[in-house]
């Protein structure tokens, strides 16, 4: 990988609610296979993203969505924000999609990429994912690695 490159990826979710926890469970498996990527927990978004996509030349947000698309399991990649209705990230605070306009009004210029999985409903306390969602996780990480690996 081309150290010159700066790219950071951050998994955000909330582990206790079930299929939201599948951009943490993404980033965990990506940094054992390639632990060369810089990885980092975002939690469930909000304000604290923005220093995490400091300083970086590409940002990669993993998260869960819902409702956009058609089968769990699904891993959507965006080059540009989704419409923040169709990607309702965050159950406190501030969504991902919100803390990225405002990290673009502050003028931050990394170049963003979001992953989203369709994760169906997130708003069930559960330690467990259902397995289509858990089984997207390989693919979302060979996803992560093809896109790094494209760009340095």
């Amino acid at each position: 990988m081309n150290q010159d490159v700066r790219i950071r990826v951050i998994g955000c979710g909330n582990p206790l609610m079930g299929n939201d926890g599948v951009g943490l469970r993404i980033i965990e498996s990506l940094a054992q296979m390639r632990p060369d990527i810089e990885t980092c927990e975002g939690g469930v978004g909000g304000l604290g993203l923005i220093p995490m996509m400091e300083n970086q030349d590409i940002v990669i947000i993993v998260d869960a969505m819902s409702g956009y698309g058609k089968n769990k399991g699904e891993i959507q990649i965006f080059s540009a924000p989704p419409k923040n209705e169709v990607f309702p990230l965050s159950l406190s605070d501030i969504g991902v999609l919100d803390t990225v306009g405002i990290a673009e009004e502050l003028g931050l210029s990394t170049e963003l990429i979001i992953i989203g999985i369709e994760a169906g409903h997130i708003d069930r306390f559960s330690d467990a994912m259902d397995p289509e969602v858990a089984n997207a996780v390989p693919n979302a990480v060979k996803k992560i690695i093809e896109l790094i690996d494209s760009r340095t």
